[in-house]
């Protein structure tokens, strides 16, 4: 028996990297999951058929209708939802301000701000009392560097949605909480860092000595939406492997 058995879960970005391993754990553990794709349809249809729990749902979180559409296709699925994770991010390759066009800068705003909030707001009214959420925001925001700042900064807002609505839910026992990862092991991070081996010059100055894997993300969400993080709310927790 598992510890989510019964509960239902919308995971955005799911189909590929944190988000896949995000929707692997929590059906294992038990949950119904719905989770959103904006492009690869392949990699969606392929997590279907590895996770029988796990349904896909196509959603360009870029476009403004996009997140209350998702909500209300996870909602009428799962007949409610107990848990939301936004891990859905920008692809867009992360350059320094000075190089960073009007539209880049509105589609990073889209999906990793505008989205989140959106989907905020409904589960505020929507989601079942006890329930979770989660913000996947990164690391970025305490250890910057001079290509980040646009990501670090709309990830940055979402953990500040976050711990604001902690104090707005938890008079109905709903946590919120967010989850920053370090360099993790993932195509999104090899494609914004093209030419250099990440594994060799980010895994050495790590504390645990490595890249981080899907995996390890997964187990600290894993961790805030069950009962064993029944008592946190309003944080931030850093999975980074030591690396700030």
């Amino acid at each position: 028996m598992g510890v989510l058995d019964g509960k239902t879960a919308l995971v955005t970005g799911g189909s590929r990297g944190i988000g896949r391993a995000i929707v692997q754990r929590l059906a294992r553990d038990g949950a119904s999951v719905v989770f959103s794709f904006a492009r690869d349809a392949a990699a969606a249809a392929a997590l279907e058929a590895d996770v029988p729990k796990a349904t896909a749902v196509q959603a360009d979180l870029a476009e403004r209708a996009a997140a209350v559409a998702l909500y209300d296709a996870a909602e009428q699925r799962l007949d409610g939802l107990d848990i939301l994770v936004n891990n859905a991010g920008s692809g867009t390759v992360p350059v320094p301000i000075s190089r960073t066009s009007d539209a880049d800068y509105d589609q990073i705003m889209a999906v990793n701000t505008r989205a989140v909030f959106t989907l905020m707001r409904e589960a505020v009214t929507r989601l079942r009392d006890s329930g979770r959420i989660v913000n996947i925001s990164t690391i970025n925001t305490v250890a910057p560097t001079a290509a980040a700042g646009v990501h670090a900064a709309s990830k940055a807002a979402i953990e500040q949605f976050a711990a604001s609505a902690a104090r707005e839910l938890g008079a109905r026992g709903v946590t919120v909480n967010s989850v920053s990862p370090g360099a993790t092991d993932t195509d999104l991070l090899h494609g914004n860092n093209p030419g250099i081996d990440v594994s060799d010059t980010v895994g050495p100055i790590t504390p645990l000595g490595r890249l981080g894997r899907p995996d390890d993300i997964a187990d600290v969400v894993a961790f805030l939406v069950g009962p064993d993080g029944r008592w946190m709310t309003g944080q931030n927790l850093r999975a980074g492997g030591g690396l700030a």
